[in-house]
């Protein structure tokens, strides 16, 4: 227990799923925990079931949002430590099917979102003495998957700007840390809903359904470690969680 005793974290997309279960572990090992999403209702309610967890709304594409999210931070704790870039989502369609309207849409919640993240959030971190920026991005940075084209840049993207970053902190000796997971199948809603969109016969989509996926605290575990001071020497890394996926 307390392996991340009075840090402050932040966790974006944190109303469901995988940054619902971050939230919770954090917390559970001693983090001040601040969730954001624009699942209003349902951010609330798992925000209320984390004993001292804030929740805000937020729209991580909005450049003003993610600088008065951090502003209310800054106030109400006077510190950051962990920014965890969780907030995403689909947006099936292939490279010929995917109109620039939904790629714009996708790319702006994920690579964009992650951008401003991170670019906001570095100074509050440096401020604080260091930190830990974790990127969730995904198995499809790295695995061609040709039904989903605008997530697979997305995701390609934020993996590129992890190493960015990581390099960036370590150049300005602010002792913040940035890495990637990247998850393979997990069961949480919007893999539910994803795999539901995506034609019949995707050989990804049979893969996973044939091999099982993984719980969102096999992400969440990770989280804790790279949130922590027992992962000092990590950064720049991006850590593959997909059971194996990517080597099929």
């Amino acid at each position: 227990m307390g392996r991340v005793q009075g840090k402050v974290a932040l966790i974006t997309g944190g109303a469901s799923g995988l940054g619902a279960a971050d939230a919770a572990i954090l917390a559970r090992e001693g983090a001040k925990v601040v969730i954001t999403d624009v699942q209003v209702e349902l951010g609330r309610s798992v925000a209320e079931g984390i004993p001292g967890a804030v929740f805000i709304q937020h729209d991580v594409r909005d450049e003003g949002q993610w600088q008065a999210v951090y502003q209310r931070i800054w106030e109400q704790h006077g510190r950051l430590d962990v920014l965890v870039n969780n907030a995403g989502l689909t947006g099936p369609g292939d490279i010929e099917s995917c109109s620039l309207e939904n790629y714009r849409f996708v790319n702006a919640i994920m690579s964009e979102g992650t951008f401003l993240g991170c670019k906001y959030g570095i100074p509050l971190m440096a401020r604080s003495g260091g930190g830990s920026i974790i990127n969730i991005a995904s198995l499809a940075a790295v695995k061609g998957i040709g039904a989903i084209a605008a997530y697979c840049a997305a995701k390609g993207a934020v993996v590129s700007l992890t190493r960015s970053v990581a390099d960036h902190c370590l150049q300005k000796g602010y002792k913040i840390r940035c890495n990637a997971i990247l998850p393979g199948g997990i069961d949480t809603p919007l893999m539910q809903a994803s795999l539901a969109a995506l034609p019949v016969g995707e050989p990804y989509s049979d893969m996973v359904r044939d091999e099982g996926y993984g719980e969102p605290d096999d992400i969440a575990n990770l989280v804790l470690y790279l949130a922590s001071d027992e992962a000092k020497r990590v950064t720049g890394a991006s850590l593959l969680v997909d059971n194996g996926e990517s080597i099929r």
